[in-house]
């Protein structure tokens, strides 16, 4: 028996940033989200949003694969949201790529928090410089012109 811990701060966008995640129905997304998780054997320990993007922290089981994991969540959350255009009207699809990082169990409960407060952290900070930042304290490579 293998045992591991693959736990992924995930955030993807809409395309173009457009602000297309309505408050009123967030919570319809998130549970669309957690139940995705759960189908996969996945656990999600915290997700929210912006109305351009979506941040997650979920442990992976050792048989899927991170791109695999956010390839197919995009694709079935698209479907989700445009299946229920009278709660995202404006909703075209995600952006092509994301950002995602591991953490340790020990830094659960930062990252938890870290995404529960993300409504008060974008008074202070936009989109693009909170990917910057994350990019940055994690030593990832990014190309300015993604952001």
């Amino acid at each position: 028996m293998s045992y591991t811990s693959c736990i992924y701060h995930i955030v993807f966008r809409t395309k173009r940033s457009q602000r297309t995640i309505t408050e009123t129905y967030e919570r319809e997304l998130y549970q669309y989200i957690f139940n995705f998780v759960r189908s996969k054997g996945c656990h999600l320990y915290r997700v929210n949003s912006m109305p351009d993007h979506v941040h997650l922290l979920v442990g992976l089981v050792p048989n899927i694969s991170l791109s695999d994991f956010v390839r197919e969540l995009k694709s079935a959350s698209s479907t989700f949201l445009t299946l229920h255009r009278q709660w995202f009207p404006f909703f075209e699809s995600w952006g092509k790529e994301y950002f995602a990082c591991s953490y340790s169990v020990k830094d659960v409960d930062t990252v938890k928090e870290y995404i529960k407060n993300q409504k008060k952290h974008h008074e202070k900070h936009s989109f693009a410089e909170e990917l910057r930042i994350l990019c940055e304290s994690q030593h990832i490579i990014f190309n300015e012109k993604y952001l």
